[in-house]
């Protein structure tokens, strides 16, 4: 079924709605995971439906390459059994500054969390006015920064026309109940000044092109589209990118717009067909937490 532009089913139960499908992009942050630890109902659901056959690919706009992604899961205790493969925006960045030729990159983000990603740059990491590219995991210091706060480098970017490789499209992120700026927010104000930005991730199509790329790789076949179903929990990168796919989206509402439409851990249904009004991304189904 494609996405109508009705309010969409909230669902207690997600088990017999992923029965239809074979695939599912999932989302990582916000749906399996809260930013300290994984979420029960959601590594279940996953499991169950990889034992009845379906293919799990997890995308996730991390800015770090999958391994160092599967790695934070390990930490956050979820099964390996949940999922098949991951997408991950570090990746899609590397390879898109592999595709560039760029050698010599000015970095913003925290350089020992995002080691995984600047360590594996094909290049040094200098200072503006040598830079080929900028290459942005986040925030330097995301607790008392703003994206205006960097608006002085992007000035001075901005002269050279110096592309803005965004390895994290979010605009913020949920770590246990608080949000966090993300690098899309700099990208964002860079975009809206004028400078270049590649965004390496959702809602952009080489987060889910690889994505199903992989799906058919793993099946051994082609996946038409009908048979995946996106699942996440934020209406700009998750139900966006599903939208742009042509595939279902099941939103969780629970996980960043959790302000905007729970309420005593239900999900409101006026308050839902606010948030997915018509000249928003539409879904197929919603519910609170993921869970079979």
């Amino acid at each position: 079924m494609v996405n109508d532009r009705s309010p969409p089913p909230i669902l207690e139960r997600a088990g017999p709605l992923l029965e239809a499908y074979d695939v599912l992009f999932c989302d990582v942050w916000g749906v399996i995971h809260d930013g300290h630890e994984a979420l029960p109902g959601a590594s279940d659901a996953l499991q169950r439906f990889r034992a009845r056959g379906g293919t799990v690919i997890l995308v996730s706009n991390a800015p770090v390459p999958k391994h160092r992604v599967a790695a934070m899961l390990d930490e956050r205790a979820l099964s390996r059994r949940a999922w098949d493969d991951i997408v991950a925006s570090g990746d899609l960045a590397l390879a898109h500054i592999g595709d560039t030729g760029y050698r010599a990159f000015y970095g913003i983000g925290p350089q020992e969390r995002d080691a995984a990603l600047f360590s594996a740059l094909p290049g040094p990491l200098v200072e503006l006015a040598a830079a080929d590219a900028i290459v942005c995991t986040g925030l330097d210091d995301d607790i008392n920064e703003t994206a205006e706060s960097y608006r002085p480098v992007l000035e001075r970017a901005l002269e050279r026309r110096l592309p803005f490789v965004c390895a994290n499209p979010d605009l913020v992120v949920d770590v246990g109940g608080r949000l966090y700026l993300c690098a899309g927010a700099i990208a964002d104000l860079y975009e809206h000044m004028g400078g270049p930005v590649y965004w390496a991730g959702k809602p952009f199509p080489p987060a889910y092109g690889t994505a199903h790329a992989r799906a058919e790789a793993i099946r051994g076949g082609a996946v038409h589209p009908s048979l995946i179903l996106a699942i996440g929990d934020a209406v700009r990168t998750d139900l966006k990118a599903a939208e742009a796919f042509g595939i279902d989206a099941l939103f969780i509402a629970g996980g960043i717009h959790r302000e905007d439409v729970v309420r005593d851990g239900v999900v409101c249904p006026v308050l839902l067909a606010e948030l997915l009004s018509p000249d928003v991304p539409g879904a197929t189904a919603a519910m609170a937490k993921l869970g079979w």
